[in-house]
């Protein structure tokens, strides 16, 4: 593998920020603050999916009086209050990782759903920021995840084409998102392994993101 990739793109949440356990106990009290039972199957279905997808599968799920808009905006008041009392973590592994790309010369993105202005709120507060050559986030895409555009942007950001990068996430969103771009798709499972479904997708699945040294070296091509 290490012959061919000249790139790795991260995810964010879930991937590279131990942010998705938030995400998915504050949809989960957002929406049942407004009378749905939201539980945590339907969060995962919509993990890394951008607004233009969420919102109808959720609807489809709970109904036409379902204010995704609202609901949502209550999740980032309460995550954000979360991470302003306790902090963000960092998932385990990055910085080996982040370390290892930078003193072997590979291109570094960043392709998250969450907003430019976040992102670079985030990724400054854990001390990795400055690893990253571009960035390319929910607001900076007309369709997000599982879309491949925010891949196809990334991969274009670093100055290779996609089948030069490795994508790193830890939804199945993501892993549909970066295929589709021509990426080759890594996981590294969060709150949920892959399934049957996903598999063909796949290049690879570690247990985190350390491994993905391993693979880079060529130990698991």
């Amino acid at each position: 593998m290490n012959a061919e990739i000249k790139g790795v793109i991260f995810d964010m949440d879930g991937l590279m920020l131990d942010t998705e356990k938030l995400l998915a106990k504050y949809w989960m009290q957002s929406a049942q603050e407004a009378g749905f039972p939201m539980k945590l199957e339907h969060v995962l279905g919509i993990r890394s999916l951008s607004a233009v997808y969420a919102k109808p599968k959720l609807q489809g799920i709970f109904g036409k009086d379902f204010n995704y808009e609202k609901i949502r905006a209550r999740r980032r008041e309460l995550t954000a209050q979360h991470l302003e009392t306790y902090g963000i973590e960092k998932k385990p592994g990055l910085d080996v990782l982040l370390n290892y790309l930078h003193e072997n010369h590979y291109r570094i993105a960043v392709a998250t759903a969450t907003d430019r202005a976040r992102t670079d709120l985030y990724l400054q507060q854990v001390g990795v920021h400055h690893y990253f050559d571009a960035f390319v986030c929910g607001d900076m895409v007309t369709t997000g995840k599982p879309d491949p555009e925010i891949y196809l942007k990334s991969s274009q950001a670093l100055g290779l084409a996609p089948e030069h990068c490795l994508a790193l996430e830890d939804s199945p969103n993501g892993i549909i998102s970066a295929y589709r771009a021509g990426c080759r798709a890594v996981m590294i499972p969060d709150l949920s392994q892959p399934d049957e479904d996903l598999k063909p997708y796949l290049s690879a699945c570690v247990p985190s993101l350390s491994d993905v040294i391993a693979l880079l070296k060529g130990e698991f091509a």
